[in-house]
């Protein structure tokens, strides 16, 4: 501590008060500047060497173009500095953004950027600030620090708090939809349609109410048409929701697959069970009301009470008490 306000006085000594905010400010950016080459460094791709031998081909030997790049995305060139270079942790942005209803394929790079803009800019902001707060009358070294990291940490976690967010109400609303959707796919299937037909139904029948679960019934819908096998398909839907109910689901259509067993029968006892956990969350719902009406009643009712019950004893005794006094 010693060493810091030391270090402290001799920076305002010679800068003047925000000399310790200047000091900050050049040891951030000599960071940026270090660490910036390393990240931008474009490691070797594995297609590039196909990528070359395909530019020396004439145009008309590689025939017509199937899959186009992306023009308007203008990340493009910043993708190395945007996106994780890792496997491991590319693939787990990757499914966390498509868990969260962005399914984009720039979708990690926008999320990277948004950190990286939204964090940039109010640390700046928070420099304006304390700049100006400092030229109105002396400032603190802790209120300079605290008014300039809070608003940059806050920009780099608002995007991230914003997926969570979005990701956890998706999940809810699939969650609620799910059983009238067993339902209505129960009698699709007791009334003759094969599995995909049911799934085509319930996309569109529960587009209106729940349109995440009508997102997620359409993908599964188009890898089947698409030719994927039905029961990676299913595994699929599986992990990219994420719900156990779902899982419980697949797992339930993927044993009838294996063994033979009928769809219909295993479709109505789970969606049985579906309506009986959905009255299950509504009661425990309903239990948990109580015990949070008791701590509202306790800060918006006793307190009031006390005053009208206490008060005008309250006032007759320091009444009694200044007459007293006088006397």
């Amino acid at each position: 501590m010693d060493v810091l306000n030391t270090l402290n006085a001799e920076l305002v000594a010679k800068f003047g008060p925000l000399g310790p905010l200047y000091a900050v400010g050049l040891l951030g950016m000599l960071l940026i500047l270090v660490v910036l080459p390393t990240m931008l460094r474009k490691r070797p791709e594995p297609f590039d060497k196909l990528k070359a031998m395909r530019a020396h081909v004439p145009a008309k030997a590689q025939g017509p173009t199937l899959r186009r790049g992306d023009k308007v995305d203008k990340l493009e060139k910043f993708a190395n500095f945007l996106e994780p270079q890792n496997e491991e942790q590319m693939t787990a942005s990757r499914l966390k953004m498509v868990r969260a209803g962005y399914t984009a394929k720039n979708a990690v790079r926008m999320f990277h950027f948004a950190q990286f803009s939204l964090g940039i800019s109010l640390l700046l902001l928070g420099l304006l600030y304390t700049f100006l707060m400092s030229q109105k009358g002396e400032v603190s070294t802790n209120f300079k620090l605290l008014a300039t990291i809070i608003p940059g940490a806050a920009g780099y976690y608002l995007p991230q708090y914003w997926v969570q967010r979005r990701l956890q109400t998706r999940q809810q609303q699939i969650v609620q939809g799910f059983p009238d959707a067993l339902d209505l796919m129960l009698v699709c299937v007791e009334a003759g349609q094969s599995l995909d037909q049911s799934i085509n139904r319930m996309a569109k029948e529960t587009r209106a109410g729940y349109p995440a679960l009508a997102d997620e019934l359409d993908i599964v819908s188009n890898e089947v048409k698409a030719g994927k096998e039905r029961v990676q398909v299913l595994k699929d839907l599986s992990e990219r929701i994420n719900i156990p109910d779902i899982s419980s689901f697949v797992t339930t259509l993927v044993q009838s697959a294996t063994y033979g067993t009928s769809i219909g029968e295993a479709l109505r006892v789970y969606s049985a069970e579906m309506r009986d956990k959905r009255v299950m969350r509504a009661e425990e719902k309903a239990n948990t009301l109580p015990t949070k009406l008791t701590l509202g009643t306790m800060m918006f009712t006793v307190p009031p009470l006390m005053i009208i019950l206490i008060g005008p004893s309250v006032m007759g005794i320091s009444k009694v008490l200044s007459m007293g006094a006088a006397h």
